[in-house]
């Protein structure tokens, strides 16, 4: 049985979570589903900041303290009720991973809080295989976060993993999603080895962040929390792939990924990923999915119906919205497969929603 830390001064009831964390992953239930909900803290709603912490150009460029203090400090003003657990974020950009293999880092100051990567890869054969560059400036900073956030934030708040766009996510970005459509019908043989690089890559990023996170002694949190490893994987990419091609390279991948992290949760990005739904529900590796409906489209709520099949084929679960539309769908979906998220306007409505999911499982 692991061994959970036993005590998070920003989250006082974190063994009480940790209690209902390990009966979902468990397939069970104690007396209401998993609800992670937030809010101000009784007394901080004047100060109170959602989402807390730094933004993506503020964790490549500024001081780590400063980053690290304005966490605690909006961290600390933050009701975490139910299962939502303080957790430090730690991302430079979605195509970080890239950057670690010397992509180049780009930022728009009319895209918002986002970053992106400059594909290099002009010729497969000119950059196989491929491997993370421990000279990197990116991968020496992140190394050095973790690091710095893993002395400062023990027995306060948890350390979130990367953003793991990882297996073919990581190809496209390198290479540009066009390049490499192309590249799928036309030089299937290197991709075969893009692909067995990228999965030997997830293998060192995981490996790090675990040991530098101090994540093993801490635990591991990203929506999901678990002792023994938990994390988001993804794939974007398969949007724009066939079911045929998401077998041959993405899934293999996917599963691997899964064995390492132990408890996964899929994110789930659009309308159009849907194609891949029968590979993705009899993998006996991913046990939870995070169905993203699609730009413009809403809360889960308004795909109710493709959380229903994903429960119907067995797997759990993640649905977001307002508090009475989590009321809503817990009328719909099975209690015990389901980590519902939301975040209301005080710490006595975030209690309230609690009490009313005990009341009515």
């Amino acid at each position: 049985m692991a061994i959970h830390p036993i005590h998070l001064s920003l989250k006082p009831d974190f063994a009480d979570a940790v209690k209902r964390w390990d009966a979902f992953h468990a397939k069970s239930m104690l007396d209401r589903p998993i609800i992670c909900v937030t809010s101000p803290k009784r007394g901080c709603e004047d100060n109170y900041v959602n989402p807390p912490g730094s933004t993506y150009y503020e964790r490549v460029h500024q001081n780590f303290d400063y980053i690290i203090d304005r966490a605690i400090l909006t961290a600390s003003r933050a009701y975490y009720g139910g299962e939502a657990i303080p957790v430090f974020i730690t991302d430079f950009s979605p195509d970080e991973i890239a950057l670690f293999l010397n992509a180049e880092l780009a930022f728009s100051k009319d895209s918002g809080d986002t970053s992106w990567s400059v594909p290099f890869v002009m010729d497969w054969k000119d950059v196989l295989p491929l491997q993370i560059d421990e000279t990197n400036v990116y991968w020496q900073r992140m190394v050095a976060l973790y690091q710095r956030a893993a002395e400062r934030l023990s027995g306060q708040m948890l350390i979130a993993p990367l953003d793991l766009h990882t297996n073919m996510d990581l190809l496209s970005a390198i290479r540009s999603p066009q390049k490499l459509c192309i590249d799928l019908i036309e030089q299937p043989d290197l991709i075969d080895l893009a692909m067995a690089d990228a999965r030997k890559i997830f293998h060192k990023i995981w490996n790090t962040i675990s040991e530098t996170g101090r994540m093993r002694e801490n635990g591991y949190c990203q929506l999901v929390y678990a002792m023994e490893g938990a994390a988001m994987l993804q794939c974007d990419f398969s949007y724009m792939i066939s079911p045929k091609m998401f077998d041959q390279w993405v899934l293999p991948a996917l599963e691997e990924e899964a064995q390492i992290v132990k408890h996964p949760f899929y994110h789930w990005d659009g309308p159009g990923a849907l194609s891949h739904f029968t590979s993705l529900m009899n993998t006996p590796y991913i046990d939870v999915f995070s169905y993203v409906p699609g730009e413009g489209v809403g809360p889960s709520i308004k795909r109710l119906d493709v959380l229903k099949r994903i429960q119907e084929a067995g797997k759990a679960v993640h649905a977001w919205g307002t508090a009475d539309e989590l009321k809503f769908m817990h009328n719909e979906l099975k209690p015990d497969r389901v980590i519902y998220t939301t975040s209301v306007s005080t710490q006595s409505q975030a209690e309230e929603l609690l009490e009313w999911f005990t009341n009515n499982t």
